[in-house]
């Protein structure tokens, strides 16, 4: 019977289920659970085992850099206001709600790590995430531009649900370049949340834009559904490094 019903769930793809029965069925013997009780605990065993597949598939879409993790992230260094702000944003309601999170701050402040870890616990929770640093996504749609395809670029960038652009204005871009900039900010307008970090408050970002309507229309569409961490820290990399020569 083992062998029979071994054969019926590989052929359904239930690996879950097929890793785990058997220990569960002792389990039930001995614990006098009821068939409903067993059958719920195989089809647990199944669920978790895709949640878990889908993830990794997930992270490794995402790009996003493997060691910046929460748990990797020092929050203790966080100002009280947005360590709150982080608490809510960790329930992922606000990519239900496409909005966007703008972190602003000194270079070394904890930006890129913070929404980072952000986008790893999206994933966990079953979202999807893209990360790009911003000189390089430029490039990209530009190229995708030149290509004549950015429709078709921008329109496959919609299947994720929420996309990290990292270190906008860090690089100063050519006109050309922060157009195709501004064509992603327009094309995700109310469609699915964009994650910022930026060293520039929003009174610089003319330097970005290098045009004041087309700076007032990217802030805008930016702004409109938004949640804005600011992180006026010391450099986490300067102070290690104090520590280390101390």
């Amino acid at each position: 019977m083992n062998q029979s019903l071994t054969e019926c769930l590989r052929e359904l793809h239930l690996p879950g289920v097929l890793a785990g029965y058997e220990n569960l069925a002792e389990v039930a013997r001995r614990e006098s659970f009821s068939y409903e009780k067993y059958l719920q605990e195989v089809v647990e065993g199944e669920r978790q085992l895709r949640h878990e597949k889908r993830v990794q598939r997930l992270l490794g879409q995402s790009r996003l850099p493997m060691e910046k993790t929460l748990e990797a992230f020092d929050r203790g260094r966080l100002p009280v206001k947005v360590s709150a702000q982080l608490s809510r944003l960790l329930e992922g309601e606000f990519v239900q709600r496409r909005e966007n999170v703008l972190a602003f701050g000194n270079p070394g402040s904890g930006k890129s790590h913070l929404l980072c870890a952000l986008g790893h616990e999206m994933v966990r929770r079953g979202y999807t995430v893209l990360f790009r640093p911003c000189e390089l996504l430029v490039q990209e749609l530009l190229r995708a531009k030149r290509d004549l395809v950015i429709g078709k670029v921008l329109k496959k960038l919609r299947h994720y649900q929420v996309i990290v652009v990292d270190d906008i204005g860090y690089v100063q871009q050519s006109r050309e370049e922060m157009e195709v900039l501004f064509s992603l900010l327009s094309d995700r307008y109310e469609r699915g949340s964009v994650m910022v970090t930026s060293n520039l408050a929003f009174s610089e970002w003319e330097k970005i834009f290098k045009d004041p309507m087309t700076t007032a229309a990217a802030i805008d569409r930016l702004v409109h559904h938004s949640i804005i961490l600011e992180l006026n820290l010391p450099s986490y990399r300067l102070e290690q490094a104090k520590k280390r020569k101390k």
